[in-house]
């Protein structure tokens, strides 16, 4: 990579909610000649952000080869470019493949992270993945389908942990995840959709995992929806909420480096 200070930046423009976005992905859209957006889910609303004079793309209708060509004619006269994804880059936004095409023609690249929907979703319910002694593993995945997925990665393999799990892109097959979470999470569970989350058509969809496509087209949800389980749910839901066992961090009686423990 050579050292050339005009880097292309690729930003997490956040769930929706342009207040949701990082200062520092605000800033480098202020300062943006061309922004390249992912239209058809990063909402135009987070382009508030863009200066006057900032020119902006929609990445909808391109394919990999005309994104890295009109970014490549940009930084050729000095523009700076920012390639604005949904959420957070670094998960399902297909930059890997964006990058080493970059990198093959010597264009200089950084990345600034975003706050992805799982998290907007979490805020949302007063939610915390990660309970003591309950869970401390949340799962992050989708379904195999048009996009598969590893064999060892399969959403049957991950649910057999039982831990928090947060299922993306995964609506278009909602009936095989009811079967899955119906199998390792139980029936009578408690799961959430979540849709559009941070946008101002925003749900959060409590169900018992036996409902869940039932509740997916009662609401007409085929899209731009999480589907989350495991016993944070519940426990946001006010479920069972006084099993859940205080952590160590801010127990009177546990010591650490920073406090001793009171007798």
């Amino acid at each position: 990579m050579k050292k050339d200070k005009n880097r292309v930046i690729f930003a997490g423009a956040g769930p929706g909610d342009p207040d949701l976005i990082t200062v520092k992905a605000m800033n480098a859209l202020k300062k943006a000649d061309l922004i390249i957006y992912a239209g058809s889910l990063v909402p135009e609303a987070v382009l508030c952000w863009k200066g006057k004079k900032t020119e902006t793309k929609s990445s909808a209708g391109m394919d990999l080869n005309t994104i890295i060509d009109t970014i490549k004619t940009y930084h050729k006269r000095g523009k700076k470019i920012v390639r604005l994804h949904t959420g957070d880059p670094a998960l399902y936004g297909a930059i890997y493949e964006q990058m080493r095409e970059l990198e093959k023609i010597d264009i200089p690249y950084e990345m600034i992270p975003g706050v992805t929907a799982a998290f907007a979703a979490s805020s949302k319910m007063n939610m915390e993945y990660t309970l003591p002694e309950i869970t401390q593993t949340l799962i992050l995945t989708r379904i195999s389908g048009r996009t598969p997925v590893p064999e060892s990665e399969d959403l049957e393999k991950l649910a057999a942990h039982k831990a928090s799990m947060a299922i993306y892109l995964s609506i278009g097959l909602i009936q095989k995840v009811q079967k899955v979470l119906e199998k390792h999470y139980g029936k009578e569970s408690l799961c959430a959709i979540a849709y559009k989350m941070s946008h101002p058509e925003e749900k959060i969809i409590y169900t018992k995992t036996q409902d869940l496509v039932k509740k997916c087209k009662e609401n007409r949800i085929t899209k731009h929806a999480l589907i989350i389980a495991g016993k944070c749910v519940e426990a946001a839901a006010g479920s069972k909420s006084k099993n859940i066992l205080k952590s160590k961090l801010y127990d009177a009686g546990f010591s650490h480096g920073y406090r001793d423990a009171k007798k």
